[in-house]
């Protein structure tokens, strides 16, 4: 599956597809699909160097998933996520400072964006890896210390849409951060994290822009072709 997604973009990454897909750890319920746009970006923050040669994730939240690559571009692995119960794009003012059940519902959310995080000590959870510390949004291993929310089960469900629980950090089986996460991320990274409402504009400028002119260079040949 994973060779099938990355297959239009063997000539950005260091690796040709089936090699990747070969060595990269693929959680991904069988049968869902790496979005076009995933694709694209990621093939975008090889291709321009934005990541500046360090690891970097696309986390789509629409889908539940993450996708890790290391600083050669290549694919680690791919894998569900779980995420901010509240659907948005925000980051409510002073989260950062207020105690999990203080968090309102609405301002649970995973914000979208590009970030530069890395591992740093926390209050409550030890030394974690911070995607943005400003808003208190970490990765971390999911843990079963509230039984009611069963966060495991809607990590093993099949479908994305029961993945949104988290007070909008986002989680990971122990499995995936362990052999992925942990060891990509140890000396920090890049986040790309996909918009629910947001447009893709706002959370990527530079990639939108490069989109749009990919795509009149596309129209432009499309013309002359038919000539």
């Amino acid at each position: 599956m994973l060779s099938l997604a990355f297959a239009s973009l063997t000539v950005a990454f260091a690796a040709n597809a089936d090699e990747q897909s070969a060595s990269a750890v693929d959680q991904l319920p069988e049968g869902q699909e790496v979005s076009d746009t995933v694709v694209e970006l990621a093939g975008w923050v090889v291709a321009s160097k934005d990541s500046q040669g360090y690891p970097f994730a696309v986390i789509d939240k629409a889908a539940a998933q993450i996708l890790v690559f290391g600083g050669d571009g290549r694919l680690r692995g791919a894998a569900p996520a779980l995420l901010g119960s509240a659907k948005g794009d925000h980051i409510a003012p002073g989260v950062a400072g207020l105690a999990l059940r203080e968090i309102p519902g609405r301002d649970r959310t995973t914000p979208a964006g590009r970030f530069v995080g890395g591992f740093g000590p926390s209050i409550d959870a030890g030394r974690v890896l911070w995607v943005d510390y400003d808003s208190a949004v970490s990765i971390h291993p999911t843990a079963t210390g509230v039984p009611s929310e069963k966060r495991p089960e809607r990590l093993a469900s099949p479908s994305p849409d029961d993945n949104r629980v988290t007070h909008g950090c986002i989680n990971v089986s122990p499995e995936f951060y362990d052999q992925v996460i942990r060891p990509t991320f140890e000396r920090g990274g890049v986040f790309y994290v996909l918009p629910d409402v947001m447009p893709i504009a706002e959370a990527f400028p530079d990639f939108a822009q490069s989109r749009t002119s990919a795509q009149r260079k596309d129209g432009r040949r499309a013309r002359s072709s038919g000539r």
